[in-house]
């Protein structure tokens, strides 16, 4: 008997041995998805009567910053701004203020994001630190969201100011001096609040700031501002359309780029299509020939003048009030000359315009030495359209499915300014079949006012893929269209001159008034599609997102079900 017991033991141990020698994994429980926590700060949050210079945060575990130049929003902005140590991990956040306080003010240092643990990176969102100067913490609060005034959808990290409007309040105040009050909205948010302000009367201004120094620069930033002050408090719920200005024209040295070329840097996107600046080229005192182009992709005008002996020009500018003259010593360098090509080449679109781009400015044209045929060697009518500006030549004419066609330019159909004239040139096209394009009918509803340029975009509405002007049509057909998905652009044209102009914060002018429709229409071959926009629906990002969220899923479905 006992033998046995000894057996069924050494079998026991034999068989615990194995199983705690049994390989396994270990696990490292759950997984930590708790933000840090402020256990203290010396002084305390919501101090009043604030009177020293140098703030400690403690936390419940080790933190570190992250973006904190972006991320922290301190309000009033301080002009020199604080020191924040460490900059390695650590369980507390010094704060060095090295600016004199205001008097009776109420400071707020909003982290955004920037505070997070060590081990995960879980954020304390929003985190503020707040004291006041004075013997009360300020409580008024004030809403409001960002739009841009042209473009689809709003830039992030736009920082909304307030200023006060007292006796020493100017304009100018917003390229020279912090405002009173400073919020963000951050990533990837349109909204903005405003916390912790005293009652008054406010200018508010947005920036997309890319100085971040709290200014406004027109060369680079985007503003947006209320042409009414604000008065604190209020429950009203603000939009501020953000906007890039049109720089007042200002240019630089000329900078001669060929024998017969100029290159005439300007400051800023100018609209010089319906309007140019009156310019002078002189040799001593007498006026030379020239013609004025763009420079294509560039800030820059091409003036163009006829070859000549000379060491130096002079040459002025004149637009408006502006006025600006150059004296400039000038080589003998290699001359531009004629040169030709097609923007198009093979197929050619219903809706295309076959263009030439020529190097340098033509100033005549022989229709006689111009042909066009189609694959029956039949003449096909047609005109001609040069834009001097953009050196561009347009042939229109009809064109007919699946034909083919030969443009050809004979020797002397095209003359530039220097009375090179071109060799043959003979360009094949191709048209598809009709059904290879689709066909949109908008119906525009609750149109506020006429003129109105309706564009169809892409989705992101950066690039337009078609275009039409209404006077006062409300059914518009974009007929003959890639398929391609479409956004719907209104931009009403209330100067009418058939483009989209900016605003002025010192004219106190906003941008002209730009409506994106809230659905996307997707345009296929061989469809036609008519449809209803609704001009008093405004687009909504929120929506889109949700859309195309949706259109995610189902896609996944389809891809799972296949």
């Amino acid at each position: 008997m006992l033998k046995n017991n000894f057996k069924y033991i050494s079998f026991l141990l034999v068989f615990l041995m194995f199983g705690c020698a049994k390989r396994g994994s270990i696990t490292g429980g759950l997984k930590d998805t708790l933000a840090p926590v402020l256990v203290s700060s010396s002084p305390k949050n919501l101090s009043t009567d604030f009177k020293g210079n140098e703030i400690t945060l403690y936390f419940d575990e080790y933190v570190k910053l992250k973006n904190i130049n972006k991320q922290l929003i301190i309000s009033p902005p301080m002009k020199h701004e604080p020191l924040i140590t460490p900059t390695n991990v650590s369980k507390f956040i010094k704060i060095q203020i090295k600016d004199t306080l205001q008097p009776n003010t109420t400071y707020s240092f909003n982290f955004g994001q920037s505070i997070t643990d060590n081990n995960e990176g879980n954020a304390l969102n929003q985190f503020k630190y707040i004291f006041s100067t004075g013997s009360y913490i300020d409580s008024l609060t004030l809403d409001g969201k960002i739009k841009d005034a042209y473009e689809k959808n709003v830039d992030n990290f736009v920082s909304v100011m307030l200023y006060e409007v007292n006796d020493k309040f100017k304009d100018s105040m917003i390229y020279k001096e912090n405002p009173r009050y400073i919020t963000n909205t951050l990533d990837s948010m349109r909204t903005f609040k405003f916390e912790n302000l005293k009652a008054g009367k406010y200018l508010m201004i947005a920036l997309k700031d890319k100085g971040s120094n709290n200014k406004f620069n027109p060369k680079d930033d985007k503003i947006g501002f209320l042409k009414n002050y604000i008065t604190v408090p209020s429950d009203t719920v603000y939009e501020i359309e953000l906007f890039k200005e049109t720089l007042p024209l200002k240019v630089f040295k000329p900078i001669q780029v060929s024998g017969n070329r100029l290159l005439l840097p300007y400051e800023g996107k100018q609209n010089f299509k319906n309007s140019l600046p009156k310019i002078v080229l002189k040799n001593n005192t007498e006026i030379l020939e020239t013609i004025v182009t763009q420079f294509p992709k560039k800030d820059s005008l091409q003036i163009w003048y006829k070859p000549l002996k000379a060491d130096s020009l002079s040459l002025e500018v004149e637009k408006d009030s502006y006025n600006k003259k150059f004296t400039f010593r000038i080589k003998d360098q290699k001359k531009d000359t004629l040169n030709i090509k097609a923007l198009q080449s093979g197929v050619i679109h219903f809706r295309d315009r076959f263009t030439l781009d020529t190097e340098t400015p033509l100033v005549k044209f022989d229709k006689s030495k111009i042909t066009l045929v189609n694959k029956d060697s039949a003449a096909v009518d047609f005109t001609t359209e040069y834009n001097e500006f953009e050196q561009k030549l347009y042939v229109d004419f009809k064109k007919d499915p699946s034909e083919k066609y030969n443009v050809t330019f004979f020797p002397g159909a095209l003359t530039d300014f220097y009375e090179k004239t071109n060799d043959t040139l003979s360009y094949k096209l191709t048209t598809r079949e009709v059904a290879d394009y689709g066909n949109l009918v908008l119906n525009l509803k609750n149109v506020k006012r006429f003129p109105i340029i309706v564009e169809l975009t892409n989705k992101k509405g950066d690039q337009v893929l078609a275009s039409a002007y209404s006077e006062g049509k409300t059914t518009l057909e974009f007929n003959l269209v890639l398929p391609d998905a479409f956004t719907i652009r209104v931009i009403y044209d209330d100067n009418k001159n058939k483009l989209y102009d900016t605003g002025s914060f010192l004219n106190k002018t906003y941008a002209e008034e730009v409506f994106y429709y809230q659905d996307e229409y997707d345009v296929r071959a061989n469809w036609d599609r008519n449809e209803t926009v609704d001009l008093s629906i405004p687009f909504s990002p929120e929506v889109e997102k949700k859309r195309d969220d949706k259109k995610k899923k189902d896609e996944e479905k389809k891809r799972k079900a296949f």
